[in-house]
């Protein structure tokens, strides 16, 4: 699997790869994390995103952020569980 433009999971520092869905079948929920912050390209990829965590029961935490990399918009959403 490639690596999602942005996205940071720290499953990485644990040995089980870097990036995918917020949840995985194998991932118990004590070891989902509370907060999330998604990053990617102001594009579809993003919005899929944003759209996989809050249909794994995250919510949307604060207003979303953006910036201008020279080249494209970056977007940043933070999400978290209840």
């Amino acid at each position: 699997m490639g690596l999602p433009s942005g996205w940071f999971s720290p499953r990485a520092e644990r040995g089980r790869g870097y990036g995918g869905p917020v949840s995985e079948a194998n991932e118990t929920p004590a070891e989902r994390l509370t907060y999330r912050l998604l990053t990617g390209p102001d594009d579809r990829s993003f919005c899929e995103k944003v759209s996989a965590a809050l249909a794994d029961g995250y919510e949307l935490y604060g207003s979303p952020s953006v910036t201008f990399n020279g080249e494209r918009v970056i977007c940043a959403q933070a999400v978290r569980l209840p």
